[in-house]
């Protein structure tokens, strides 16, 4: 199943994180959000929308040179990784990869990660169009699906 989904403007992107954060089970242990685009985008702005709705309050610092942010809410982890310089998937276990499957995985350029891309439960396309951005939202696991079913009909109000 793929939900494709037109995005006027900033608020739009911020509004799809916030639907997919509302969504969320509050157990994401081994959960795995893939954002995919080119730069500029709107996967960082994605991924900091979805921390905030999330409970995050403060800064959210880009890990394109840290590779990971972690952070804790409401009794979650969430790893904010971002693959953008890894070179090779085989860095990913001196990074401490397997440490992270105890959280939620939002990962930016995971196709850095060889792959990740087949064990991922939402895998979001974020793509320029004529009039804004478009987002194509697929489902990589049974739980992905459920989540992205759900998704389709709040999706309509935005």
């Amino acid at each position: 199943m793929t939900l494709d989904l037109r995005l006027e403007g900033e608020a739009a992107t911020q509004a799809l994180a916030a639907a997919i954060a509302d969504l969320l089970p509050a157990d994401t242990a081994g959960w795995s959000v893939l954002l995919q685009g080119e730069l500029g985008a709107g996967k960082s702005t994605l991924a900091r929308a979805l921390l905030r709705r999330l409970g995050h309050q403060g800064p959210i610092p880009s890990p394109t040179y840290t590779l990971v942010e972690p952070y804790q809410l409401a009794g979650r982890i969430i790893y904010h990784v971002d693959l953008y310089r890894i070179s090779d998937p085989d860095e990913l276990q001196y990074l401490g990869w397997s440490d992270w499957q105890d959280g939620l995985l939002l990962v930016e350029w995971p196709e850095r990660a060889g792959t990740l891309l087949e064990r991922c439960d939402l895998r979001i396309l974020l793509e320029y169009a004529r009039d804004g951005r478009r987002a194509r939202i697929s489902a990589g696991s049974a739980r992905g699906a459920t989540l992205l079913g759900d998704l389709n009909p709040v999706s309509d109000r935005h």
